[in-house]
C-alpha cells in the first residue's frame, strides 16, 4: 500500500464511520462516548497483545494479525466489568466490526 493510501486514525471519523456501518435501529441507541469507549477497548486489546509494537522483521504476518473473535471476546469481557457501560452485549459486534472496517478504510488492516 502506498503511503498516500494511509490516513491517520481519527476518533471522530471512526465514530462517524461506525455509525454509518451500524443498522439504523441500533446507531442512535448509543452516544459518541459509548462508541469511543468500545474503540478504546479494541486498542487496549491491541496493546495487550503487542500489536501496537513495530514488528520485528523475523515476525510472520500471521503472528501479528488481530483475530476478530478474540477482539470481540475481549470487548465483551471489558464491558461486563465496566459498570458505567451501556452498550448491549448483543449490539457490540456492530461497533467492533465497524471499527475494524474503518481501520481497513484508512489502510490499517495489515498492522497496528
Amino acid at each position: 500500500m502506498a503511503d498516500e493510501d494511509f490516513k491517520q486514525f481519527d476518533e471522530a471519523d471512526a465514530i462517524k464511520f461506525i455509525r454509518n456501518y451500524m443498522p439504523a435501529e441500533i446507531r442512535d441507541l448509543y452516544d459518541d462516548d459509548e462508541i469511543l469507549n468500545v474503540i478504546d477497548m479494541i486498542w487496549d486489546f491491541y496493546e495487550s497483545e503487542g500489536l501496537l509494537q513495530i514488528p520485528n522483521q523475523n515476525d510472520s504476518d500471521d503472528e501479528t494479525a488481530a483475530d476478530y473473535s478474540a477482539i470481540l471476546a475481549y470487548v465483551k469481557k471489558m464491558l461486563a466489568k465496566d459498570k458505567l457501560a451501556v452498550v448491549d452485549v448483543d449490539d457490540v459486534h456492530y461497533i467492533v466490526e465497524g471499527e475494524l472496517e474503518y481501520e481497513k478504510s484508512i489502510g490499517l488492516e495489515d498492522g497496528y
